[in-house]
């Protein structure tokens, strides 16, 4: 793995590395309980609605809140990783998250709900970049790869599993309760991972004497910055035009970041070192995962809302047709992260090209057979995305980071996850809004206003891979 030999080998001495994939177990049933957490309140909003009386507002902050904290917390949550103690800050998360998850399902107004909510996005952005600082620390070489290959899958099969798994915790628990399992079932998880974490995660290194300083000024900047960009995308409900004055208001605020952190660093350890942006590999695989989130995350908003309003699916068959883009992905993944090593780039292109290829057939599947069997039309489209999702996430993670010092590696992945979240945000907005405007234009003509939506989302993928195509041209 490229950078790996300039790192020392850890030593099993209370390092953690002989319990290594049991702490890898423990990292990401975790990470799959807060990614999860994105996706799977999608199908019980209906059901929250009509028990708590929920204004379109506070719908939106349900949802979109999650998000928002969540991607707030990943950074300053990665450098106290590195500065501190990851298991510390993991089980703190950990902790957290089970205990905000508690206060949601027990929820009895809008407020609570959302207050919960923001609640367990704070904790999960503590808890998910210390996953991928784990993996730096315990694994090297073609390991690092398989584990990074299982963070991967479980990234893609989180995404793509939630719509299922709400829809059936609703069917099992009914319309009226079914949705507060929805964050119960973290509870059991939760505590049993807490258990494990204590005893397989490795404690902190060996660090130079004197206090680590945690630089305020950046979280502030980083944190006013990334608030005001994700704002507008994530605040559908809020029309005024105004909204996108904070788009220039976001850029002078990360400018403002990124010349304090340069200054910071010339006398400590700032909260995102910006010479990692002078390696191509990492700067590059930043701006991939921004592209292909914007696209990739965006297809389940739709299809989910075409299949149960166009096409009177349940939440539950909705989730079903979701499934064969989460069992390619999940599989995929876990073979990307062996093959990386030996493949490198090649392996993201050709997931790139079978995740254009599977959507451009999802969009023809669509057109040629839409109604009420549609579902089965595009399953092997959705499968063929599925297989070439799995074959970017994976491989760019490993490939993103593999050079990235292990102790930046907190911090570094915090950076990742959060163009992750804010492609997300981004995506979902504008394929969004183009699905509900062709909804609204052309009579409520559902399979037209998905495959317009389709077409949005895929030309993000397509600009991801003319990036990735283009960085590669440009470092031969």
């Amino acid at each position: 793995m490229p950078g790996s030999r300039d790192e020392p080998r850890p030593a099993d001495d209370g390092s953690g590395r002989e319990n290594r994939w049991q702490a890898l177990t423990v990292c990401l049933v975790a990470g799959f309980m807060t990614l999860l957490d994105i996706s799977i309140v999608n199908v019980a909003l209906p059901s929250i609605r009509s028990d708590l009386h929920m204004s379109e507002s506070g719908m939106q902050w349900a949802l979109s809140g999650y998000a928002l904290a969540f991607g707030l917390v990943l950074v300053p949550g990665g450098r106290l990783g590195d500065a501190y103690s990851r298991r510390v800050v993991f089980m703190t998360g950990l902790a957290l998250f089970t205990m905000a998850s508690a206060a949601a399902g027990a929820a009895r107004n809008e407020t609570w709900l959302v207050a919960a909510r923001l609640a367990q996005g704070l904790a999960g952005g503590l808890l998910v970049p210390q996953v991928s600082g784990f993996i730096q620390q315990l694994f090297q070489g073609a390991e690092r790869g398989r584990a990074f290959g299982r963070l991967g899958s479980t990234i893609g099969f989180s995404t793509a599993v939630g719509p299922l798994l709400g829809g059936l915790l609703i069917e099992v628990f009914g319309q009226e309760n079914g949705w507060r399992w929805v964050f119960y079932v973290n509870l059991p998880v939760g505590a049993v991972a807490l258990v494990m974490a204590y005893r397989t995660l490795p404690g902190p290194s060996a660090r130079p004497p004197g206090r680590p300083r945690f630089d305020p000024v950046g979280v502030l900047l980083l944190g006013g910055g990334t608030l005001c960009l994700l704002l507008p995308f994530m605040q559908q409900q809020w029309h005024a035009a105004a909204k996108w004055l904070l788009l220039p208001a976001a850029l002078v605020l990360l400018a403002a970041f990124a010349a304090w952190e340069r200054r910071y660093g010339r006398s400590g350890e700032p909260l995102v070192r910006m010479s990692l942006f002078e390696s191509r590999p990492y700067a590059l695989g930043v701006l991939l995962a921004l592209l292909y989130f914007a696209g990739f995350t965006a297809i389940f908003f739709i299809f989910s809302l075409y299949l149960q309003g166009g096409q009177g699916y349940s939440a539950l068959l909705a989730g079903l047709s979701i499934t064969p883009f989460a069992l390619g992905s999940a599989g995929s993944a876990l073979v990307g992260g062996r093959l990386v090593q030996h493949f490198g780039r090649r392996l993201v292109t050709v997931g790139l090209v079978l995740v254009v290829a599977g959507l451009a057939g999802a969009a023809l599947a669509v057109h040629l057979w839409s109604g009420h069997h549609v579902g089965w039309a595009t399953v092997v489209p959705l499968l063929v995305a599925g297989i070439g999702s799995g074959l970017v996430v994976s491989p760019n993670q490993t490939l993103t980071l593999g050079e990235v010092p292990v102790v930046r590696a907190g911090s570094a992945a915090g950076v990742l996850q959060t163009a992750q979240r804010i492609g997300s945000a981004v995506g979902i907005a504008a394929v969004g809004s183009v699905f509900f405007a062709e909804v609204a234009a052309r009579h409520e003509d559902w399979s037209g206003a998905f495959q317009r939506g389709l077409a949005v989302a895929l030309g993000f993928v397509v600009l991801a891979l003319i990036t990735h195509l283009l960085g590669g041209r440009n470092k031969a």
